[in-house]
């Protein structure tokens, strides 16, 4: 099972000269960009660890291409992404995010149907990931 999360997560894994381009376009679009990762990509975990500091006021791709390669080494077993913001309202939004890594096995996801009161039926979403420790989660 593929995890489809941010922009392009349908797609085949981006190279390295097209995550460099669309870098390009956030840069010069004037937005700050940052690199996260995490081992748990569950789709309501939305703060994934930050490499770094956010990178605000680049001009050349080739320094966000420097530090994702240094999460790279770090954290390659993990899922890494790129996200972009714009401050051009006074304040950040969120203008892009992609996956640029990915671990070699991707567990997936377990759907759970739970019926409740009368005929209330819910919904959970359980990744196969957590059901091992931090550590061994993607080996």
């Amino acid at each position: 099972m593929r995890l489809t999360q941010g922009a392009f997560s349908f797609l085949p894994d981006l190279t390295d000269e097209q995550i460099t381009a669309q870098l390009q376009y956030c840069l010069d679009n004037g937005w700050a960009v940052n690199i996260e990762y995490t081992n748990d990509p569950h789709p309501r975990n939305t703060y994934w660890e930050m490499w770094g500091a956010p990178m605000f006021d680049l001009s050349v791709a080739a320094a966000a291409m420097l530090e994702l390669d240094k999460c790279r080494k770090a954290y390659g077993d993990r899922y890494i992404r790129i996200c972009a913001f714009d401050n051009s309202g006074g304040w950040e939004s969120l203008r892009t995010s992609f996956i640029v890594n990915r671990p070699a096995r991707e567990p997936g996801f377990a759907l759970n149907r739970e019926s409740g009161t009368g005929r209330s039926i819910g919904y959970q979403l359980h990744s196969y990931a957590t059901d091992a420790p931090e550590d061994q989660r993607y080996s």
